[in-house]
């Protein structure tokens, strides 16, 4: 709609100072001659808006003009009090921020759109927790926000799935990413993107010199890529096991990054239930040896000759029980 768009280009205007009329046409899916004809309207409606020509020129406010735009539609301030449900701002400390914001947007929207935005509060959650995703260590998002902003390089002490010990590195951070719950860092290490589960991140500490990123790159172009990465690695095999009643709640735990649907019991009065995980190789399998008996690979058959061969190193390891005991009894 014109008003819409009209709106836009004052709020564009406002906060960017001139504009080149092709990339408010551009942002707007609109024509150059359209977005002049809307100067236009906005000029006649008051608002003191010219263009200039030149090199550098482009459609611009008379300088100390501000207004106090409240033009939202009714779809706008619902999607604005959807955003407020993300547990994201608590995890930032700013819970109070948002919530004192949008009582401010509530006080300043028309009259017939408040019921709608104060209803969708209501009727909308937005829970970004994975079902059954267990407990997660406790990380201080607000700190690490804060070392990210600081624009310095971090000296990193991170501890990888599936070890004890954390390692260090020196990074150059882009920013913060949240997704299903699980906060992210997105960084470069050595000039190649990484991605570090913050947590994992046992401490993060801004060294005294200026972060080096790479040169015309962004927060959403490297998330882009690591994330591809990440989804083209993960899923190549189809994992199916067993899992005794006993243990199952250790194994959701430990297993709901790659755990795929819900587990299955085997049958009535079972105590044995099925799951299938999506892991990017079947050496992959062998992290499941510590469940011991509890815990059978089921298929791919590949998968079940690397949990056996693992199994019979450690049984090379520590010898065969059953025949120790028998020549210790002779």
């Amino acid at each position: 709609m014109k008003s819409d768009r009209l709106l836009s280009i004052l709020l564009l205007l406002q906060t960017r100072g001139p504009v080149p009329a092709p990339e408010l046409a551009e942002r707007l899916d609109v024509s150059v001659r359209t977005i002049y004809r809307d100067v236009e309207a906005l000029s006649a409606s008051g608002v003191p808006v010219y263009a200039e020509r030149g090199r550098h020129g482009g459609i611009a406010l008379l300088p100390g003009f501000r207004t106090d735009v409240t033009g939202l539609t009714a779809d706008e301030a619902r999607a604005l009090f959807v955003l407020a449900a993300d547990g994201a701002h608590a995890a930032l400390g700013l819970d109070a921020a948002i919530g004192s914001a949008l009582r401010k947007v509530m006080a300043a929207l028309p009259p017939p759109h408040r019921p709608a935005a104060e209803l969708t509060s209501r009727r909308i959650l937005v829970d970004p927790e994975r079902w059954r995703s267990g407990p997660r260590a406790g990380v201080d998002i607000a700190e690490l926000h804060d070392a990210v902003f600081g624009d310095r390089r971090l000296l990193l002490e991170y501890r990888h799935s599936g070890t004890r010990t954390a390692r260090t590195y020196t990074v150059d951070p882009y920013g913060l990413v949240v997704k299903a719950g699980v906060w992210y860092l997105v960084a470069d290490r050595e000039g190649e993107p990484r991605l570090f589960r913050a947590d994992r991140v046992r401490r993060a500490e801004p060294t005294g010199d200026p972060v080096v990123r790479r040169p015309g790159v962004e927060l959403a172009q490297v998330w882009e890529e690591l994330r591809r990465q990440v989804e083209e690695r993960q899923g190549e095999v189809a994992l199916r096991v067993r899992v005794h009643r006993s243990r199952l709640d250790l194994f959701l735990r430990l297993n709901a990054a790659v755990l795929t649907g819900e587990p299955q019991p085997e049958g009535p009065g079972s105590g044995w239930l099925r799951a299938e995980l999506a892991v990017d190789s079947v050496e992959w399998a062998r992290s499941l040896l510590s469940f011991g008996p509890n815990v059978e690979v089921l298929e791919p058959p590949e998968a079940r000759g690397v949990v056996a061969a693992h199994a019979a190193a450690v049984m090379g390891l520590y010898g065969d029980p059953v025949q120790e005991a028998s020549a210790g009894s002779g």
